[in-house]
């Protein structure tokens, strides 16, 4: 596997050494919005059979502390990443099924809300998650609406 041009020039303005693994990771993550980690090491054993759930785990941590990667964890649900960096966008979680979509600033600048009180902190960012049932849950008679 030759390493992606755009995915090795991303490792080198963080200052990480372009190496197999973290190519395959940021493929994987790439390729699956809102992967798992079961996911990622799935997508990434496709391309490199031999790579440790271990080595994954920590390339998954390295490139999240770097800032290519963002790890999400919705309450209740495994720890998600997603390529979509930077951009302080939002998401979605349907209730039934765990998909989630994602969901740009609804307005203004970073960090999207203001709190009517911000305790003497430096806002930068605002994390929000929407709940409730995607189009096919909802739609399903299994499903039926929550209260």
């Amino acid at each position: 596997m030759s390493a992606s041009p755009e995915y090795a020039e991303q490792l080198r303005s963080v200052a990480l050494r372009v190496t197999r693994p973290r190519v395959a990771v940021l493929e994987a993550v790439h390729a699956h919005p809102h992967a798992d980690t079961e996911t990622v090491i799935t997508a990434v054993r496709a391309e490199l059979p031999d790579v440790s759930r271990q080595a994954v785990y920590d390339v998954l941590g390295a490139l999240s502390t770097a800032g290519l990667l963002r790890r999400i964890q919705p309450s209740g649900h495994v720890a998600r990443y997603e390529s979509r960096v930077g951009d302080n966008h939002h998401h979605v979680v349907c209730r039934s099924c765990g998909i989630i979509g994602d969901v740009d600033c609804a307005v203004g600048e970073a960090p999207c809300l203001t709190p009517s009180d911000h305790h003497g902190f430096v806002l930068d960012e605002a994390e929000v998650i929407y709940w409730g049932l995607c189009g096919d849950c909802a739609a399903s008679p299994t499903s039926g609406s929550r209260p």
